[in-house]
C-alpha cells in the first residue's frame, strides 16, 4: 500500500479538527480496531490493523486485520466464510483507535471459538470469597469451529 494514502500528522488541530485521515500507529505499526455489529451494536471483536489492513478495509469494504500471533495480513472470512462487510468506519479523536460497524455473512458470528462475539464471558468477582471467575454471557456457540476451520491452526497462543 502507498504510504501517501494517509496524511502525515503535523498538528493537534489537524488530527483533532480537520477532515484529514492521519492515523497514529503504535511502535509496531498497529492501530487497535473495535468491531461492532451494525444492527445490534454488539461488540464482536478487538483486532489490530497495520496501514495496509486499514487501507484495504477502506478501499474494499471488507474488514482486513493484522494477525499479531501469525504475523500476517488477513481478510476476515477468507477461511470461515464469515466475512465482515463494513457499513461504517469511525476513528477516535486523536486517531489512534478505529471502530468498524459491520454486517457479518453466514451465521453472523465473528469469534473463531464459535461464539457470535469474542466477548462471550464476563468477569465475576465474589467479594466474600475474594475469588474471580468467568461467567458465560453467550449460552451456546453459533457454529462449530471444527467444522468451519478444520485443521487450520488455532490463532490463540499460550
Amino acid at each position: 500500500m502507498s504510504d501517501d494514502f494517509f496524511s502525515n500528522r503535523v498538528s493537534v488541530q489537524q488530527v483533532e479538527e480537520s477532515n484529514e485521515l492521519a492515523p497514529k500507529f503504535d511502535n509496531e505499526g498497529l492501530i487497535p480496531v473495535i468491531t461492532m455489529d451494525s444492527k445490534t451494536s454488539d461488540i464482536l471483536m478487538l483486532g489490530y490493523q497495520n496501514a495496509e489492513a486499514l487501507s484495504l478495509s477502506i478501499k474494499t469494504g471488507f474488514a482486513h486485520y493484522w494477525s499479531r500471533s501469525r504475523k500476517c495480513l488477513w481478510k476476515k472470512g477468507d477461511t470461515s466464510g464469515l466475512y465482515q462487510r463494513i457499513d461504517e468506519i469511525l476513528i477516535d479523536d486523536d486517531q489512534d483507535a478505529v471502530l468498524m460497524k459491520v454486517s457479518v455473512d453466514g451465521t453472523g458470528a465473528s469469534c473463531h471459538v464459535g461464539y457470535k462475539s469474542c466477548f462471550y464471558r464476563k468477569i465475576k468477582h465474589d467479594k466474600n470469597k475474594n475469588t474471580t471467575s468467568l461467567k458465560f454471557v453467550e449460552k451456546s456457540k453459533t457454529f462449530d469451529p471444527n467444522e468451519v476451520y478444520g485443521d487450520v491452526p488455532n490463532p490463540t497462543k499460550l
